[in-house]
């Protein structure tokens, strides 16, 4: 019975990761929560303490903050206003509900839109759209690689099942 729910973590450690890339899926959710059926179904003696469910909550969270953030700071970084920073994050957040189109797409377009209700030009609005793309981007390589580390601490951390 052990090996059936090694096997469970392990298959929604792989959907987990695939749920990194595709905004379909919470990636780092699935990780977490096959962390914690690991823990529920096989004990304290055979699976990961409180302390690394507590890390592994934590880095969940940072994922989320990331995933908001990173639009946001990609525009900033190539020069966007504080309008367009704040299209960007409301893109963002629209974006969450149309798929993976939506969540490259629609910070780009808010933060085009914010530019121009701050009367910036088309090249500069460009340049802003492109930032947030860019750290829309960068975003999820960090999500894909914090979802990695959290799949090493558990390994890590897990006594082996033999």
């Amino acid at each position: 019975m052990e090996l059936l729910w090694w096997l469970i973590t392990i298959v929604l450690f792989a959907a987990g990761l695939i749920g990194t890339v595709l905004p379909v899926f919470p990636g780092t959710t699935i990780i977490l929560a096959a962390a914690i059926i690991h823990r529920i179904m096989l004990g304290p003696e055979k699976s990961i303490g409180w302390r690394t469910i507590v890390v592994l909550v934590l880095l969940t969270l940072a994922t989320y903050a990331l995933d908001f953030l990173s639009g946001y700071f990609g525009a900033r970084y190539f020069g966007a206003t504080k309008w367009g920073m704040f299209g960007a994050v409301l893109g963002a957040l629209i974006g969450i509900f149309f798929g993976i189109i939506g969540l490259f797409v629609a910070p780009v377009i808010g933060a085009i839109l914010g530019e121009f209700i701050a009367g910036r030009r088309m090249v500069d609005a460009g340049r802003a759209g492109w930032g947030s793309l860019l750290g829309n981007l960068g975003g999820m390589i960090g999500k894909l690689v914090i979802a990695l580390v959290m799949i090493t601490i558990f390994f890590m951390t897990v006594p082996p099942p033999f």
